[in-house]
């Protein structure tokens, strides 16, 4: 690091402020205007949440009541209640009938969850059913609730021979929980049977082609048999459909005596049935009238329907052609699924459209049966609805907008634009919060830090999130759970599982306040106003958790400073999607960017409707580019005769619809506020030629990340050094480069807030034009920092509208502030900061130069002699004492080797002035203190701490408090799970230094 590089932005965000100066008080309430308490005491609703698992029942409400008071202290804002044990591989310890979720231990436990929540004003989400997905005890996988499933079978008839036999049995057996039902045997109710030609020319290595023009029905007995002879002119296939119940059960059960099972998504019957159980067994009176003073949201968890079919609904044959206008009986077979795969196709334009059509009315379906009659029903229990709409082929986009809080998950989605998606879905549907399951690492249980988990989430901040719900905190005990105890989720399959049980167990939460204040005066500043973003990309299929960006945006735009999310086109109809000032819906997008499916071949489709809607958007102003060529564009989905297709109403027969869409594209073409570019690298050319910018802007291309938000004429942005995930690739590096802000008002001066200390300075070099407001931006990797542009004065300073630096050959300008040095230099006076002597000029925004001068500086020190006491967090506690003559990771410490706990480095330095304290590498959390007083919250991605106020001349004790993750010690405590692990460089490994500086008032 370089002494200039890291004080570009502002020294006073990077000061280690003591504790007393931060000390806790209540949370400012909501409805407070933005001032230094509102960003350093955020209130409990922008608290972080965890997912808190329970093993089933077996637990205490008097424990219950204890954890809520650890959650609540800790700094944490709500908690998920989930029935989840799948680290207990002996099933036999538990007791479903007895204490099984739903069962009357169940609801006590909740009842003392929401009772002592309410108590210490945080709040409660419970999940839909037990883990995951939707699930009822009430049900059978034959009864008409439960998740279905259409299974095929086929079989080869020779062209002009004759087959005479049984119906095809389904290729995919019926799974051992679903008991045949129907006449066959085999497990299923029959259809019907198909025959068609067999295509040569369209078949692969993966899939048999057919001729859709020779698709026929067969005639079936009663004895379900069938004699039918092939034409000649090739081979042919004889397909049976059979439906069934899947009999899929929800996660690592059972958890419910009888055992639950998988409602149907796609109807209303199992919505219904989810409903019915919840409101006779679940919602006791207590808890109803808890829910109104501690509840938050109903919770469901991403959509895992398994099945080795075709997810299925009985009423899917009538819904698909009252939607579709067609027979889905005349693409049936290539949307039918083996083992999670196609297995026959048309020609292949016509099965893309066909599994579009499919794959369309499922996604219909599941968002009006399920997901928006569970938020209606969850509102009159006083809840709202949160969940992870992915999972299927589904629009997730249209879902974010009709759930109240849509969630993704780091672990699944594979870059940042899956997150852009729901924030899309988020912004225009009007709702307020996008949430994330976070930290699910794949075998990270106990080895877990919390560097890693900043980084991963660094960047999904820039991409809308506003809600982190950790994942997770486990219930202290189990049946059968070994020390440190029950965790949800470790061992899994025998060995490490999933990261994260965080708690009282974890040395690091000792820390833990610093963390979630962290995240809460990001969930703050993220919820402030409203969202912007330039650019709205439009896809006509709204699947997220895939990894496909947007052409040019992603690879070429985030990195020069554009941002953008996605819509798809039922968002275009909801009432705040209209044009205003040249602007898009609440996100106020600056521009529509329209390109081919992603998901079906890259074709130039669009509904009517949709173009309706654009054509109306570019004479209302609005800036709108297409990619690739739309003079030929069609409409999506298989036509039912030549380009005859159904339209506006369901079940429509108007003609023509490809020639309306291209007729009303031609006129888009023509409007001046349309451009239309062969290839994404005319994209940048063409939003120039309209005049659209984005509200960043930097000249070299960097991995900065940002979001912005406007609450009146205050102007919020959010900066990232990051990536999708923390070891990105290639690896992130350090930015150093200056960054153009647009802003709300012309008035507006520049605030630096950083997230770690709470702290709101007033930035004083920077450069005002009609472009915004530029400055000088240097992050670390993974680092985050806030910038607020508003009126002088906004958080308590004082500096008013005196001049600011545009310029300075110092390392840094700051104005000084009432505490600490207002009586050594004035308050609000220019001051400049250096880490070697000499005599500094800065220029001024009133054109004024002056100087100052800085006298001798010391030298950096390494500080490597250092007194250490440890304190094993095993499961028999220990104090280790050691004298160190340099820092090593803890493995490296005959004595430490396989230690994890909290260690106290202290040292003694001689000072005759101020100082940073670099510490280097630490693992994994760390806090400082300086003679005897502790300094508040350290950056945990970047620890670097300005000690100049509380260094005092001649010599000064130094402190460092280092909280490490449990895994080194579980290798020796639980060698059969965990001995593969290796060993991590725990402790203060540095190198450690002070590195003076100088400071000197302008004059």
């Amino acid at each position: 690091m370089t002494r200039r590089g890291f004080l570009a932005l502002g020294a006073a965000a990077t000061a280690a402020f003591a504790l007393d100066d931060l000390s806790p008080s209540p949370a400012v309430a909501a409805s407070a205007p933005p001032s230094a308490a509102w960003f350093a005491r955020p209130r409990r609703e922008v608290r972080p949440m965890v997912r808190w698992w329970w093993p089933d029942a077996h637990v205490d409400p008097e424990e219950i009541r204890r954890e809520v008071d650890q959650l609540a202290d800790a700094g944490f804002g709500g908690a998920e209640i989930a029935a989840v044990h799948h680290s207990i591989r002996d099933k036999s310890v538990l007791d479903p009938a007895g204490h099984g979720w739903g069962t009357p231990a169940w609801n006590a436990a909740v009842e003392a969850a929401l009772d002592q929540a309410a108590e210490r004003g945080i709040t409660i989400d419970l999940t839909i059913g037990p883990a995951w997905p939707a699930a009822v005890p009430t049900i059978t996988p034959g009864s008409a609730a439960a998740a279905k499933e259409l299974a095929h079978g086929s079989v080869t008839v020779p062209a002009g021979t004759t087959y005479s036999g049984p119906v095809p049995p389904p290729t995919v057996a019926p799974a051992a929980e679903a008991p045949a039902t129907g006449a066959h045997r085999s497990g299923g109710e029959l259809l019907f049977v198909q025959a068609a030609r067999i295509d040569p020319a369209h078949s692969t290595r993966d899939e048999t082609g057919l001729d859709p023009a020779s698709l026929q029905a067969i005639t079936v007995t009663d004895e379900q048999t069938i004699t039918w002879t092939a034409p000649a002119g090739g081979d042919w296939l004889l397909i049976s459909y059979w439906q069934r119940g899947s009999g899929q059960r929800p996660e690592s059960g059972p958890h419910t005596a009888p055992e639950a099972y998988v409602v149907d998504h796609f109807s209303r019957a199992g919505t219904q049935a989810v409903i019915d159980y919840w409101e006779s067994a679940l919602l006791t009176p207590a808890i109803r009238k808890l829910l109104k003073r501690a509840g938050g949201a109903l919770f469901e968890d991403s959509i895992e329907i398994e099945t080795d079919a075709l997810p299925w609904t009985p009423d899917l044959p009538a819904e698909f052609e009252r939607r579709r206008g067609y027979p889905l009986a005349s693409i049936l077979p290539v949307v039918v699924l083996a083992n999670e795969d196609p297995v026959f196709a048309y020609d292949p334009a016509r099965t893309r459209h066909a599994r579009k059509d499919y794959w369309d009315t499922v996604s219909e379906l599941f968002n009006e049966h399920h997901f928006t009659a569970l938020r209606d029903w969850a509102h009159s229990i006083g809840l709202r609805l949160r969940a992870q709409p992915y999972g299927l082929q589904t629009d997730a986009i249209e879902a974010a907008a009709i759930l109240d809080v849509p969630e993704g998950e780091s672990l699944g989605f594979k870059n940042l634009d899956d997150y852009r998606c729901l924030a899309g879905g988020r912004d225009m549907g009007g709702r307020e919060v996008l949430s994330c399951e976070a930290g699910a690492y794949q075998g990270g249980a106990y080895t877990t830090t919390w560097k890693k988990l900043l980084r991963t989430m660094g960047g999904a901040y820039a991409a809308g999130l506003n809600q982190t719900v950790l994942h997770g905190f486990s219930y202290a005990e189990a049946p059968g759970a070994a020390w440190p105890g029950f965790a949800a989720f470790t061992p899994y399959n025998g060995t490490v599982g999933y990261a994260e049980s965080w708690g009282p167990r974890q040395p690091t939460w000792d820390h833990i306040s610093d963390i979630s204040t962290y995240f809460a005066r990001i969930h703050l500043i993220m919820r402030q106003g409203v969202p912007r973003a330039d650019v709205a990309v439009f896809r006509q299929t709204g699947y997220t958790k895939t990894g496909i960006g947007a052409s040019w945006f992603t690879a070429s735009g985030v990195p020069s400073g554009w941002t953008h999310q996605f819509v798809s086109g039922p968002l275009l109809d909801l009432p705040a999607a209209r044009v205003s000032d040249g602007r898009l819906g609440r996100p106020a997008y600056k521009a529509l960017f329209v390109e081919g499916d992603k998901f079906y071949a890259g074709e130039c489709t669009m509904t009517v409707g949709v173009a309706r809607r654009l054509l109306e958007y570019a004479d209302a102003g609005l800036p709108i580019v297409l990619l690739g060529d739309w003079r030929n564009a069609s409409v999506p989905g298989i036509p039912r005769d030549g380009d005859r297709r159904d339209t506006a109403e369901p079940g429509g027969t108007l003609d023509g619809e490809n020639e309306r869409l291209r007729a009303i594209l031609s006129d888009l073409l023509a409007r001046p506020t349309t451009r239309m570019v062969a290839s994404a690298a005319d994209v940048p050319a063409a939003l120039a030629a309209l005049g659209v910018h984005p509200d960043v802007r930097y000249a070299t291309p960097s991995t900065l990340l940002t979001m912005r938000r406007v609450d009146g004429d205050v102007d919020y942005y959010y900066l990232c050094n990051g990536k999708h995930q923390e070891n990105a690739k290639p690896p992130v590096t350090a930015i150093d480069h200056e960054v153009t802000l647009a802003r709300s008002n012309r008035d507006s001066v520049p605030y630096l807030l950083d997230p770690w200390t709470g702290r709101a300075s007033r930035i004083a070099r920077y450069v005002a034009d009609d472009d915004g407001i530029r400055l000088r931006v240097t992050l670390q990797p993974g680092q985050a920092r806030i910038v607020a542009l508003g009126r002088p004065g906004l958080f308590g300073d004082r500096t008013g509208r005196r001049a600011h630096a545009t310029s300075t050959d110092a390392d840094l300008v700051r104005y000084s502030e009432s505490h600490p040095d207002a009586m050594a230099y004035g308050e609000g006076r220019l001051v400049v900061r250096a880490a070697e002597a000499g005599v500094y000029t800065t220029t001024l925004s009133d054109g004024r130069a002056l100087t100052a001068e800085i006298g001798p500086v010391p030298a950096p020190v390494e500080l490597n002699t250092w007194s250490l006491r440890v304190e094993d967090r095993g499961p028999a506690p220990a104090v280790r004492s050691l004298r160190l003559d340099r820092l090593a990771p803890w493995p490296e410490i005959p004595e430490l080797a396989d230690v994890s706990g909290v260690g106290t480095y202290t040292t003694t330095v001689e000072s005759d002035g101020p100082a940073y304290l670099e510490l280097g590498e630490v693992s994994d959390t760390c806090r400082a203190s300086v003679n005897g007083r502790r300094l508040g919250p350290v950056d945990q991605i970047h620890p670097v701490l300005d000690l100049g106020p509380h260094l005092r001349r001649g010599s000064n004790t130094i402190q460092v408090e280092v909280a490490t993750p449990l895994g080194n010690l579980l290798r020796v405590a639980d060698p059969a799970v965990y001995g593969g692990l290796a060993r991590q460089p725990y402790g203060l490994v540095g190198p450690v230094r002070l590195v003076p500086y100088g400071e000197a008032p302008l004059r």
